[in-house]
């Protein structure tokens, strides 16, 4: 899609990918390539935290309502859609937009929370739906490098694809858009099969020894199936792949030092804007192998 010059999106970063956050190289590599090929972000003023990942599961009026009340704000400055980078933070606005849509009372309760009306006429994106809206043409018009024989897992977890009822983006079991990005910069897709499965998510401080297991089975994945790397749209997903991967090292005796980047990482090479200027020495695993593919 051809962005026109007055595409306004409203950007909500969430809690883990603003500056000085875990994952602030994810919303660092996110607004450099707006910035470069577009759409205009432009952050919702006076956001808060959208209740993920435990809110909902002791409190649902209240986690509606803080998600809720980003979307009215969103409403309230003339934005038609939003993009959530975290996946974790798009399911939640998303199922809260639903909830309230389907249930009068609800909607009263939360409104007369939020003190504002919630219209529910906010589309929300995640941030492979926002490249694939507006940015695969742009890609290949301004992209400058293209990587050199690099092979490319793209891990989607559970939260972009699922429930696939509500969020009604990709094939839930075989998803593609990632891949098709992967390939829109000149990388290599690798067909693997645990690109939706589970990294263990919101287990990864009261169950490391579940998250292990998980994330082990996805890197063993990854690496046999041939991939240098994994494309990842997920500070979960990310944290977990990338931190984790010395003490499986010593819990399964494999050293797997394969680089996890953010999808977004890997644009920004494409675009020539550079590793640190996106983040990308903020990793714990060593991405060189992945910028000297772009060489």
């Amino acid at each position: 899609m051809q962005i026109e010059e007055k595409t306004r999106i409203g950007y909500y970063p969430g809690c883990a990918i603003t500056m000085g956050s875990s994952s602030e190289e994810y919303g660092t590599s996110v607004l450099r390539v707006s910035e470069a090929i577009g759409p205009e972000l432009e952050e919702i003023h006076d956001w808060n935290c959208c209740g993920a990942s435990s809110a909902h599961a002791t409190n649902h009026k209240l986690s509606t309502a803080l998600s809720v009340r980003n979307i009215s704000l969103a409403e309230k400055y003339g934005f038609k859609e939003i993009l959530a980078p975290c996946p974790m933070c798009s399911q939640r606005l998303i199922i809260s937009q639903k909830d309230v849509a389907d249930d009068e009372k609800l909607k009263k309760d939360v409104e007369d929370a939020i003190e504002m009306p919630c219209n529910g006429d906010v589309k929300i994106l995640n941030y492979l739906e926002l490249i694939k809206n507006y940015c695969m043409d742009e890609i290949a018009e301004k992209k400058k490098k293209t990587p050199k024989d690099l092979k490319i897992a793209s891990y989607y977890g559970c939260l972009l694809v699922r429930p696939p009822k509500v969020l009604n983006f990709d094939d839930p079991e075989n998803p593609q858009s990632m891949d098709e990005i992967v390939e829109a910069i000149g990388a290599i897709p690798v067909d693997w099969e645990f690109k939706t499965n589970c990294c263990g998510g919101g287990f990864t401080l009261s169950r490391t020894d579940v998250v292990l297991k998980l994330t082990n089975d996805i890197l063993e994945c990854a690496v046999d199936a041939g991939a240098d790397a994994i494309a990842v749209a997920c500070p979960m997903c990310h944290a977990n792949l990338d931190m984790r991967q010395k003490k499986i090292a010593k819990e399964y005796n494999r050293k797997f030092n394969i680089p996890i980047v953010y999808i977004s990482e890997l644009i920004g090479l494409a675009l020539d804007l550079g590793p640190i200027s996106l983040g990308m020495n903020k990793h714990f695993i060593d991405t060189e192998s992945v910028v000297n593919a772009f060489a």
